[in-house]
Order: structure tokens, then C-alpha cells, then sequence
């Protein structure tokens, strides 16, 4: 593979909003121009306009800031007085223990965190299992590592109660030698949440293979009425065999901070932070205070938080579900719908541009996390509620559009 063809299949073309964020004014430019059909909303992301930063994150921002030079130039993996209180909330949260002096990483992001984790795993030639759909950086970091990608089906669309991965396809991809596999829970971008019975089964077989599982664990927390839980690394699995990702990013607002956290085998973190230490050295030193509020918000503040999304996803839910030919899946957790559309006269890619010029609507196009999710988008619904009705209302008539 050469230099041209490693980038080349990384592509931003159809990265979340990025062609917009890249022209002068975006969206809203395009509403000034009289061009757009209502307000517009751009679901490729949160808006942390509609959803505010955790109470006291920027004060405690700035207390890193008066800080100083201590604050400013922590060791690589972050902070070892923030890592020590994170350990113990999330030990508490997950259900088994954190070391967050040898098995813990503070990263840029929990996107910084995927790539290390990926990074200390996969070489050239390696096998990874990896679930379609799944989040679209899985697929790309393992192709731009040149490891050699084992897909694992999610039928999702099966029905609720479980999220749907195939069992036999991910002990197939084991058997035939895949040494790590990778996988977000709640899935990004289908939001269903794996069984404890799924949960149990990952966890037996990584641990009869010796595989390392990297779980990406970011909307943990957006977790909706009546849905059960299971954190992978409170299974059997063997300790060393899993790092768990996590961040407060997406459900807290704090996406502008950039801070991921991993947790697990010590070995992996350790190797983590000697890439960390060449690419990014740490995260950024001030950034990591706002640590100090995740887990510790106001009372009550979460649940809250849940309760909003949930009404804003049972919104979306009735106007997509009232839509001929729309399937959608009800999100157990996190902010994202995935609906999938009925055929239409154009290309999936050519009505995602032309949702986002005729209607002011920018969705993620289903093929960024599956090549079998042609006919699906992802729309992020942490958005303005009466917003993202309407927004959602114009998708459905743009399909009726252009249905063949």
C-alpha cells in the first residue's frame, strides 16, 4: 500500500459536517441566502448551544489556568492526582477495579484514546475483528495501520432486547486468528446497548483466544428507561485482555475540552503513553481539571439530561416511524437514530447533499460505518427539540420526494 493510498482511504469527505464547517458562515450563511427550507440543523454533531457544558467546568478550567506550570505540564498519561479520583468514580461506575496510576490514560479526546489503543494493538498484517455497523473510525484506523479488517454483522434490526451481534461470525473471525476486536457500546451510530448474555459471550471468548477487546464505552451514561447495562470489563473477561474508552464528551457537552480517558491492561497503557509522548505528548494540561466535575455533577443534573433526550428521541422516533418505507430502530442509549430509508431515485450519497442544500439538513451518511448500510443515516439528536422535529419532518418529505 502506498503513502497516497494509506490517506486517501482515511477521506473527510463525508466526516461529520466537515464540508460546511470548511466554507465561510455554513449553514447559517446558506439560511441568510434565503436558499434553506427553515431553520437549519447540522446532526453530524451535538449542539452544545441547546445542551450546555457540565455546571462549573469552564470555572474549573480556569483554576488549571491560574494553576500554572504543574498543571500545564503533567506526565504524559495526565495528571496522577486527577487519574486517582477518576479511578475511583469509575470503578464504582464500570463495577471492577481502575488503576489510575499504571492502568490509566488521560488522551485528546476519546477519539486520541482510540488511535493509541488501536495503535498499541494492530500492526501490519494483524487480524481485527470488527463490527459493521460500528463507529467509522474503527474501520479506518485499522486499514490505515494495514491490519486486516474480519467483519462481525450487527443485525440490529432483528428486534429489541439485544443488540444483535452475530456470536458465530465473531468465534469464526477468533478461530481465524483475529487478535484484537473492537466495538462500541452502546453502538455508534445504531445506539442499541449489548445484552448481558452478548456481554458474557465477548467476554468468554476474548478470554479463550487471548484476544485484547478495545470497547469504546463514550455514551455509558446516556443509558434510557428500562434498558440494562453491562460493562464488558465486569464479565469474565481477563483483566489484561480489555481497555475500556470512555470521555466526557458528547452526553456532558465538554466535546470542545477534548479529553478521553482509557483504562485497563497496564501493558497497552503503557504503550499508549510512548505514543501519546511522540504524537500529542499529553492532553491538553489545562483541559484535564475539567476531569474533576465528570461523575461529580450536580444531583440530579444527569437524570435530567436523560430524560430530555429520551423525549427528544421518542419525537424523532414518531415522525420517521410515520414515514412510508422508513425503518428505525428505537436508540437504547447515547443521541443518535439510524434510520433506514426506502429505495429512492438518487444515490445515498447524492440525497445526503441534497438534504443538506434543499433543506438545511446535515446527516451522516449510513456508508461511513458499514457497506451495508447504503440506505441509512445517522443523525445525532442532541440537538434544539423543537429543531430536530422539524428538521427530522424535512428529511421524511425529501424522501417522499425522491422515492422511486
Amino acid at each position: 500500500m502506498t503513502i497516497h493510498d494509506k490517506f486517501s482511504r482515511l477521506g473527510t469527505d463525508n466526516a461529520p459536517g466537515q464540508e460546511v464547517r470548511q466554507k465561510p458562515g455554513g449553514l447559517e450563511a446558506m439560511m441568510r441566502g434565503g436558499r434553506l427550507e427553515g431553520r437549519p440543523v447540522d446532526f453530524s454533531h451535538g449542539d452544545v448551544d441547546a445542551f450546555a457544558p457540565t455546571p462549573g467546568s469552564f470555572e474549573v478550567f480556569s483554576e488549571g489556568v491560574a494553576t500554572g506550570g504543574c498543571q500545564a505540564y503533567t506526565e504524559y498519561r495526565g495528571a496522577l492526582t486527577i487519574r486517582q479520583e477518576l479511578a475511583e468514580r469509575l470503578t464504582t461506575f464500570t463495577g471492577a477495579p481502575v488503576d489510575g496510576e499504571e492502568g490509566m490514560i488521560i488522551t485528546p479526546g476519546s477519539q486520541g484514546a482510540l488511535f493509541l489503543a488501536v495503535a498499541s494493538t494492530v500492526t501490519r498484517g494483524d487480524k481485527v475483528a470488527i463490527v459493521q455497523p460500528d463507529y467509522f473510525a474503527n474501520r479506518k484506523l485499522v486499514e490505515f495501520l494495514e491490519g486486516e479488517m474480519l467483519p462481525v454483522r450487527l443485525h440490529y434490526e432483528r428486534g429489541e432486547g439485544r443488540a444483535g451481534l452475530d456470536l458465530d461470525q465473531l468465534e469464526d473471525a477468533f478461530r481465524a486468528g483475529a487478535k484484537v476486536f473492537l466495538f462500541s457500546n452502546p453502538n455508534n451510530p445504531v445506539g442499541v446497548v449489548y445484552s448481558r448474555e452478548e456481554i458474557e459471550a465477548i467476554a468468554a471468548l476474548a478470554s479463550r483466544y487471548g484476544a485484547t477487546v478495545i470497547v469504546d464505552q463514550l455514551y455509558a451514561r446516556l443509558v434510557y428507561s428500562d434498558v440494562a447495562y453491562t460493562h464488558l470489563r465486569a464479565g469474565r473477561i481477563e483483566a489484561q485482555n480489555v481497555i475500556t474508552i470512555m470521555g466526557p464528551s458528547k452526553t456532558e457537552s465538554l466535546s470542545g475540552y477534548r479529553l478521553g480517558v482509557a483504562f485497563g491492561s497496564r501493558e497497552v497503557i503503557a504503550r499508549m503513553e510512548k505514543l501519546q509522548a511522540i504524537v500529542s505528548l499529553r492532553a491538553g494540561g489545562y483541559s484535564q481539571a475539567v476531569l474533576r466535575t465528570w461523575f461529580n455533577e450536580p444531583e440530579g443534573w444527569m437524570a435530567q439530561r436523560i430524560r430530555y433526550h429520551e423525549a427528544i428521541r421518542n419525537d424523532l422516533l414518531k415522525v420517521f416511524r410515520a414515514g412510508d418505507g422508513i425503518r428505525v430502530r428505537t436508540t437504547e442509549a447515547g443521541s443518535y437514530v439510524f434510520p433506514s430509508l426506502p429505495a429512492l431515485s438518487v444515490s445515498g450519497p447524492d440525497f445526503v447533499r441534497i438534504l443538506r442544500l434543499q433543506s438545511g439538513v446535515i446527516v451522516t451518511p449510513g456508508t461511513e460505518f458499514s457497506p451495508f448500510s447504503g440506505n441509512c443515516v445517522r443523525l445525532n439528536f442532541s440537538q434544539d427539540h423543537a429543531a430536530a422535529v422539524a428538521a427530522s419532518e424535512r428529511i421524511v418529505a425529501l424522501v417522499e420526494r425522491y422515492r422511486a
